[in-house]
């Protein structure tokens, strides 16, 4: 009933930039927290960057100050900027979100299909 659908991912080089989208569509009443996880051969998923409703932020220690979360309440879409990326940034980027779909105080936890994220050296 709720999906959440992301654009952005690709090659670059180091040092380049991407930046990530990620819509939720479908029968939403409102959005709470959201994030960015990604995984990369042979390791764990890990948190990228995590965003409020408030717009309060956190971020992995490793991309803080390269990368930046925000979110247009409006459009239902957060989006992640990546700058000065570094080869350990390849992965697969998987968009997360908890939203409520119907008229109770119920927040249920959705993920998107990832997109992956290419950096050469």
């Amino acid at each position: 009933q709720v999906q959440l659908v992301e654009s952005g991912g690709g090659l670059v080089q180091a040092g380049g930039s991407l930046r990530l989208s990620c819509a939720a569509s479908g029968t939403i009443v409102s959005i709470n927290n959201m994030g960015w996880y990604r995984q990369a051969p042979g390791r764990q998923r890990e948190l990228v960057a995590i965003i409020t409703r408030a717009r309060g932020t956190n971020y992995a220690e490793s991309v803080k100050g390269r990368f930046t979360i925000s979110r247009d309440n409006a459009k239902n879409t957060i989006y992640l900027q990546m700058n000065s990326l570094k080869p350990e940034d390849a992965a697969f980027y998987y968009c997360n979100a908890w939203v409520k779909s119907n008229s109770g105080n119920f927040y249920t936890e959705y993920w998107g299909q990832g997109t992956q994220v290419t950096v050469s050296s």
